[in-house]
């Protein structure tokens, strides 16, 4: 079971919008989170000056496309964000973590860096803006162990801060930490060869890279969805093939009947047309729980 937290935000500016320092209950790490047009401001911030892991982060393009994410570590934090603000342009807000007790070096910093990249690229949920791939840091035994506390609360962060760069849609069992609940699986079938499969979680409907739904549509399916059908075909998270329509990535839809209704090509009670392999709905689910 995973334990309770304490996390206390503190708005600088005084305003949601602005900068942001964020901590965490008895961790010596901290959190800033920065737009761009505040990084000037920034100057008086003293334990900006050491070494730090930071992301850059900008919003997605399209309905659905994915937001952009830059990973770096620095030797000092507000000049390598000054760098940043001069030399990239794609980015709006960046989120730096330091260590309260200055006990990040350099090794350190650079061996996160690589971790957090490996991590973004599997998560799948940014494009990760990075031109070269960070090396990992050769560190001890024990220094790997602190790091792995460290990130852990690093990815719970940035999780609050509303940044989930480094959790997957869907986690693998082998990646699985001992804690999380099992996901349950959902499965659809419909008319043709449509077949899918997914998950409900925190954030919406999940549907799985390989699930197939209907190329047709029936006329009153609503404008809405047909748009988002098109959409879908158009930014590739599906593609076309002779008499069906595959996900090439997993996908997360607001709702199990929106899900439904893209899969099946017509309006449909996601509640009831996902189905547990027994039988079960999504709604007798929901209830039994």
């Amino acid at each position: 079971m995973n334990l309770a937290k304490t996390i206390k935000l503190f708005l600088m500016d005084g305003d949601p919008n602005g900068r942001i320092s964020c901590e965490l209950s008895n961790w010596s790490g901290k959190a800033y989170r920065i737009p761009r047009s505040e990084v000037k401001n920034c100057i008086d911030r003293s334990d900006l000056a050491g070494t730090c892991v930071y992301f850059l982060f900008a919003k997605a393009d399209g309905a659905h496309t994915k937001p952009k994410v830059y990973i770096g570590e620095a030797e000092n934090s507000l000049s390598r964000l000054k760098s940043h603000v001069a030399e990239k342009e794609f980015w709006s807000e960046a989120v730096v973590f330091i260590s309260k007790d200055d006990n990040l070096n350099k090794a350190h910093i650079k061996h996160l860096e690589s971790k957090f990249y490996q991590s973004a690229i599997e998560a799948e949920r940014y494009e990760v803006q990075n031109a070269n791939t960070p090396t990992l840091s050769a560190i001890s035994e024990s220094d790997q162990a602190e790091m792995v506390e460290f990130a852990l609360n690093i990815k719970l962060l940035l999780g609050t801060l509303g940044f989930k760069v480094l959790e997957p849609l869907v986690e693998s069992a082998g990646k699985r930490s001992p804690d999380s609940s099992e996901q349950e699986v959902f499965y659809l079938t419909g008319v043709g060869e449509v077949s899918a499969q997914g998950h409900q979680s925190t954030e919406g409907f999940v549907v799985y890279k390989g699930s197939i739904a209907r190329v047709d549509t029936v006329a009153s399916l609503p404008k809405s969805y047909f748009k988002l059908r098109g959409d879908l075909i158009k930014d590739e998270v599906v593609e076309r093939k002779a008499d069906c329509l595959v996900f090439k990535d997993n996908y997360l839809f607001s709702s199990p009947s929106a899900a439904a209704t893209v899969l099946l090509g017509c309006s449909a009670n996601g509640l009831i047309e996902w189905k547990t392999q027994v039988g079960t709905t999504l709604k007798e689910h929901e209830l039994s729980a």
